[in-house]
């Protein structure tokens, strides 16, 4: 059986949310409320490799301390501009 469009959604907004970690909760959770119905095809498989990462991994790319693998880069750059404006960081 193939899982349905809003499934899909629903099932990456809800491991957005609980990911294991409460600083990647915050970080990914709001970007999944507010862009996951926005993204192309290509961007929610992109994204859907992100959610496998582990925590302290993205954190590291996110907080710029290592380099991210190429295939995720754009998208986590969007993802820490989104955490930094909404959370007032850089002010």
């Amino acid at each position: 059986m193939q899982e349905t469009a809003e499934a899909r959604l629903k099932r990456m907004r809800m491991r957005s949310w609980r990911r294991g970690t409460k600083e990647m909760d915050l970080v990914l959770g709001p970007f999944a409320d507010a862009h996951l119905a926005d993204l192309t095809a290509a961007e929610l498989a992109e994204y859907e490799a992100l959610l496998a990462e582990n925590d302290q991994d993205l954190m590291a790319w996110i907080l710029g301390q290592t380099a991210p693998p190429a295939g995720l880069a754009r998208l986590l750059a969007r993802v820490s501009r989104f955490a930094q404006t909404r959370l007032g960081a850089g002010k």
